[in-house]
């Protein structure tokens, strides 16, 4: 196989010569590109060179390392008309953006095997407006076999390279989200695009509560792309503990009105999910009672030292570290990992922390008038700052203890939120992740910085969402 300039590699194919490698397209964002001028980088190595027909335009086809080039073949113009030369300039796409790559062929009833060749065909993931990623297809016609043999090896050569690309998944869908259409959105958006991209998928009972910090947006083709791509995003988890027993892992938790209200919708499951969170807010907000309890946190005066701490293995606080402690009556309590955007909260409703800073939010609402933690709540939805309220207190911390009262909240037993009883007396509920967790005693929450590795990207800070829900 001969070689061209700078070393860069050429096909022996018809249509092929040997030239100079373009550069490479390191600075240009990852979309589909029809370029006014090369992105200037030191010279690539060219892999295959060849003729294609793209969008009825016979192109020159040049791959290289890292992107696909074409530029349609045009006769010379012996006036020099700049203006028909602006018209056909360059277009590219990088190779990191391609997903699959397949054989196209033209199949009749009696070709139920193999079709005529006609092509090859590009499977790309593009990146829309507000974080939203798309999938588009582009063909590269040509209609000899061994041609286009060559350079699907080199395409599916190339697709092997990302090793964090996923070869198999255990996909589990909650058939009770999305109005009871999880499953058809399932079959009808995420399957087809996991089929191919050649991911071998065993499909089962739940949900992603993750789905809109990582991703920006509550968008299945979007959080389906970003597996698709292999972007991986390290995100910190917390534990929640008892008197030195495990409960569980989560990444968010509300004490007092968030978990009084899951409470009061959990027992009304016979309506929408809509519909009953919607009711189960109303209800508490109706019958709103503060909470009498004693938090004690450990308060993180610089994130940046508690990430190298814990990156060095010390995972328990320093002798110097001091826990704080308040008592009283609070309206909630909220301890989050996570931004926990949504779109009732276009910041989150905890926006000053981040994914993976080792750090969780402590908000506090303290006792205050029904219309005044309306407006609170409210604020969520706004650009304003939502906790810019006499009543409302923010903290940065690593560890925080919750210990309630449990002969503070003088709830009728009748009353439909009243807590179950235990046998160590009542339980309060809590509002871990969207889930509901009854304690009778303290609640110990730690956070564990990187802990897991999800699927998704780092996101932007995005504007107002003008959908609407009903997420606390």
């Amino acid at each position: 196989m001969p070689r061209g300039r700078r070393g860069g590699r050429v096909s022996a194919l018809e249509g092929c010569r040997e030239e100079e490698a373009p550069p490479a397209a390191d600075a240009v964002p990852s979309v589909l590109w029809a370029s006014g001028q090369q992105p200037e980088s030191a010279a690539e190595l060219i892999l295959l060179r060849g003729i294609f027909e793209i969008r009825r335009d016979s192109c020159d086809v040049v791959l290289s390392e890292r992107a696909l080039r074409w530029q349609p073949i045009q006769p010379e113009r012996p006036t020099g008309d700049s203006k028909y030369n602006f018209l056909h300039k360059e277009e590219f796409i990088e190779l990191k953006d391609i997903f699959s790559v397949k054989l196209k062929r033209r199949y009749s009833v009696k070709q139920q095997r193999s079709g005529t060749l006609l092509g090859i065909t590009l499977f790309i993931c593009l990146k829309k407006e507000q974080n939203k990623l798309k999938d588009s297809t582009l063909d590269l016609i040509n209609l000899s076999e061994d041609h286009c043999d060559v350079w699907f090896r080199q395409f599916k050569k190339i697709l092997a390279g990302f090793s964090d690309r996923p070869k198999s998944l255990k996909i589990v869908l909650n058939p009770q989200s999305h109005k009871k259409e999880a499953t058809q959105v399932y079959y009808e958006k995420v399957e087809p695009l996991l089929k191919i991209a050649g991911i071998k998928t065993d499909v089962t009972g739940s949900t992603n509560v993750l789905a809109h910090s990582l991703h920006g947006i509550s968008h299945v083709v979007t959080a389906t792309l970003h597996i698709i791509m292999g972007h991986i995003q390290p995100v910190d988890v917390c534990t929640f503990s008892t008197t030195g027993k495990f409960l569980r892992f989560g990444f968010s938790a509300m004490f007092g009105f968030g978990g009084r209200a899951l409470a009061l919708a959990e027992k009304h499951r016979w309506m929408s999910p809509n519909q009953r969170m919607d009711f189960a807010v109303i209800k508490a907000l109706a019958k709103l009672k503060p909470e009498e309890c004693e938090i004690s946190f450990l308060p993180v005066n610089d994130p940046q030292d508690l990430g190298e701490r814990r990156a060095q293995g010390s995972l328990k606080s320093d002798c110097n570290d001091q826990w704080q402690m308040i008592q009283g009556q609070f309206l909630n309590v909220s301890i989050m990992a996570i931004p926990c955007l949504c779109s009732v909260a276009p910041r989150g409703l905890a926006p000053n922390t981040r994914l993976n800073n080792g750090s969780m939010a402590l908000i506090i609402s303290r006792n205050a008038s029904r219309p005044e933690f309306i407006k609170h709540l409210k604020r969520y939805a706004s650009v304003k700052n939502q906790f810019n309220f006499p009543f409302v207190e923010t903290y940065t911390v690593e560890e925080v203890k919750v210990h309630p009262r449990s002969n503070s909240s003088g709830h009728n037993p009748e009353e439909d939120d009243v807590p179950h009883e235990t046998a160590t007396g009542s339980s309060f509920p809590w509002n871990v992740d969207g889930d509901l967790m009854e304690v009778a005693s303290e609640v110990h929450v730690r956070v564990h910085p990187r802990l897991i590795n999800l699927y998704g990207k780092s996101m932007e800070e995005t504007n107002d969402s003008e959908v609407t829900c009903s997420c606390l």
